[in-house]
């Protein structure tokens, strides 16, 4: 009888037993799975990010130029070098004004075309198409086309501006410390407005129409929906665009090397630019990478206010 009485005690715990196995098995296969998803992410991040940044902290620390990398350590001396150059703060401000400046041209006309672009139900995919031609073109020809417009002499803009008496004879506009910088800062605003613009109109797109249809019951006018309703609900949207399009002006390298080579004198040298002048034509390595860095730090904490708006924009539209 206990034989019998343990016999199917055995079978149930057998079954039950092998009842986990594959639960078990399949978690085990579940975290190889996500592993093998993870890893190539994570070797990608080490390769591409973490490994180039270590190398270039290594970099400004030491004495090195392009043909000699590592031929000895000087510490901080970079650093200090150039915060003592007026050349290179000169070109951090610029960036910043350059930067900022680019940023909320472009930002205000974006949502200006955008909104104009919402209304155009009829040809808005001809108008989208047309509004995407200054995005698709590449930085260097878009450098070159506003260097033929603006040229003294058989360039688009002088040859109007003396058709309608307005001057006398060719201006050049690239040339002039006062007014290369300017016009450096409006063809990134023709490149990248585009790109607002169509961003911005995306946000548009997923605002709820039925609060405008409630404002309109309350006899709410164009205007007044747009600063009470539109306007902050698509600031948490306009605040992340305008961080990118940030990122985007202090990177600007194109623009500058193929309008203006930085000149005349110091007008358009902005930081991307001044740090390759010291790497590539002064070979300094280490300065370049020191100034990099600092340059990485100044971006930081430009953005920091941004990013701390659209967060704040977030939790009041939550």
């Amino acid at each position: 009888m206990a034989e019998l009485d343990t016999a199917p005690r055995r079978t149930l715990e057998g079954s039950r037993t092998a009842g986990r196995r594959p639960g078990l098995l399949s978690l085990d296969r579940r975290r190889l799975v996500g592993w093998a998803v993870v890893m190539p992410l994570i070797g990608g991040l080490i390769v591409f990010a973490i490994y180039p940044l270590i190398y270039l902290i290594f970099l400004s620390f030491s004495d090195s130029n392009l043909g000699t990398l590592f031929r000895g350590w000087v510490g901080v001396e970079h650093y200090t070098d150039s915060i003592g150059q007026a050349k290179f703060t000169s070109s951090l401000l610029r960036s910043i004004i350059f930067a900022l400046m680019t940023t909320a041209v472009s930002v205000v006309l974006g949502v200006v075309v955008a909104l104009l672009l919402d209304r155009a139900v009829k040809g808005g995919q001809i108008l989208r198409t047309l509004i995407l031609l200054p995005l698709m073109t590449p930085p260097i020809t878009v450098a070159v086309m506003w260097q033929l417009l603006l040229m003294p002499k058989g360039g688009w803009l002088n040859s109007f501006l003396m058709d309608m008496a307005l001057f006398s004879q060719p201006v050049s506009f690239l040339g002039s410390p006062t007014m290369a910088f300017p016009f450096v800062c409006l063809a990134d605003v023709w490149q990248w407005t585009p790109f607002i613009a169509l961003m911005t109109y995306a946000a548009l797109q997923t605002l709820p129409e039925d609060i405008y249809e409630a404002a309109k019951l309350d006899g709410a006018s164009g205007p007044a929906m747009f600063w009470s309703i539109t306007l902050p609900m698509l600031a948490p949207a306009l605040l992340a665009i305008a961080v990118l399009k940030l990122v985007i002006a202090f990177k600007v390298f194109d623009l500058v090397f193929v309008l203006t080579g930085g000149g005349p004198g110091q007008a358009t040298t902005v930081s991307s630019f001044y740090i390759y002048r010291v790497a590539i034509q002064q070979f300094d390595i280490g300065a370049a990478a020191a100034q990099t860095l600092m340059f990485a730090v100044v971006v930081g904490l430009v953005t920091i206010p941004f990013t701390t708006a659209h967060d704040v924009a977030e939790k009041r539209l939550s």
